[in-house]
């Protein structure tokens, strides 16, 4: 049987988060990248100081996901700033949730997002925000599960490389 726990990351944990978003970007999504831009992206998404200023933000909220002592996984939550017209004061975004491969289809994504939902609605119900690649397919038919819908769409940066990113929606 393995362990796995979900919990909520905190500062000592910042060089893991560090090493662990860049590893499961790159596997995820490096490929489609130039060298330099991913290098650009990874230096300040997965950075120090955006991770310890994420971690004070009392609004933001980290897990980690592990499986037998090893990081596998993580998510990132928070006030939503994907631009589209409607997203309102205090909305509420899923900003990041990643597994590494090696833990992908067991059911852990799913314990960790309804985790982050769990977080995210700990007030009630509120109208929740993700985006997701348009061409992550399989993300996509998982949020769509929880009851996400597209609503948009826009261009999310790597460096200098722009992706068509769907915005997401689930209404409170």
């Amino acid at each position: 049987m393995q362990d796995v726990i979900i919990r909520r990351a905190g500062t000592g944990d910042i060089q893991t988060l560090t090493t662990l978003g860049r590893a499961t970007f790159t596997e995820t999504f490096g490929h489609l990248y130039p060298a330099q831009d991913l290098a650009t992206f990874l230096s300040t998404a997965y950075g120090t100081d955006y991770l310890s200023a994420a971690l004070a933000d009392p609004d933001c909220a980290l897990w980690l996901v592990e499986k037998d002592g090893q990081a596998v996984g993580h998510a990132l939550a928070g006030p939503c700033d994907l631009p589209h017209p409607e997203v309102t004061q205090g909305a509420r975004e899923v900003k990041r949730l990643y597994l590494s491969r090696t833990a992908q289809g067991g059911g852990l994504g799913a314990r960790l997002f309804e985790t982050v939902l769990d977080w995210l609605e700990r007030d009630g119900p509120q109208d929740l925000w993700l985006g997701v690649w348009s061409d992550n397919h399989g993300a996509q038919r998982f949020y769509r599960r929880y009851g996400f819908a597209p609503v948009g769409e826009y261009g999310f940066a790597v460096g200098a490389t722009v992706d068509r990113e769907f915005i997401f929606r689930r209404l409170g």
